[in-house]
C-alpha cells in the first residue's frame, strides 16, 4: 500500500513538472488573466458584419448625420471596452459595409449593443452576429491604435 501511495505521488509530481516546463518562457499569466485569455491565449467574442439595410434612401444631409452618429457610437463602445475592433470594407458586391468584433460572450449581448447604433435604428445598416473564437490580444487593439492615429473621426 505504501509503495502504491509513493508511486502515485511520484507520478503526480512528474506530471506537474512536465506541465510547468511546457509553459512557454514568455508566457505572461497576469496579462492573460487581464485579457480573459484561456490556456491557448484565446477568448470568445461576437463578430458582426455590417450590411446595407433596407432603408438607404435618406437625403444626403440625413445620411451624413446618421454616419456621424454611427461613428460616435463606435467610439463610445470602443472607449467602454465593449467593441474591440471596427472598420469598413472596400466596396463590394455583397453589400457588406464593415465589421465589428464585440467583447461580449453572447449574441444577445452584442444585439443589445447593436441596437444602440442610430444607423441600425434608421434601417440604413443591419448586422449579422456570429460567435467568434479569437486571440485575446485583440483586447489591446484600441489602446495601441490611439498611439498610431494622427486624426480622429
Amino acid at each position: 500500500m505504501i509503495v502504491l501511495f509513493l508511486s502515485l505521488v511520484f507520478s503526480f509530481s512528474a506530471v506537474a513538472e512536465e506541465t510547468e516546463s511546457s509553459v512557454p518562457e514568455n508566457y505572461n499569466a497576469e496579462l492573460a488573466q487581464e485579457l480573459g485569455a484561456d490556456d491557448y491565449g484565446m477568448k470568445m467574442y461576437v463578430m458582426a458584419f455590417l450590411k446595407q439595410g433596407p432603408n438607404r434612401d435618406q437625403p444626403p444631409e440625413e445620411a451624413a448625420k446618421l454616419q456621424k452618429a454611427h461613428m460616435d457610437n463606435i467610439i463610445r463602445m470602443a472607449e467602454s471596452g465593449e467593441l474591440v475592433l471596427a472598420g469598413p470594407f472596400a466596396k463590394n458586391d455583397q453589400g457588406i459595409q464593415g465589421i465589428y468584433i464585440f467583447n461580449v460572450k453572447t449574441v444577445e449581448e452584442a444585439e443589445a449593443l447593436t441596437n444602440t447604433d442610430p444607423a441600425i435604428k434608421a434601417g440604413r445598416l443591419k448586422m449579422e452576429l456570429i460567435p467568434w473564437y479569437g486571440s485575446a490580444a485583440l483586447m489591446k487593439v484600441t489602446e495601441i491604435s490611439k498611439s498610431l492615429a494622427k486624426k480622429s473621426f
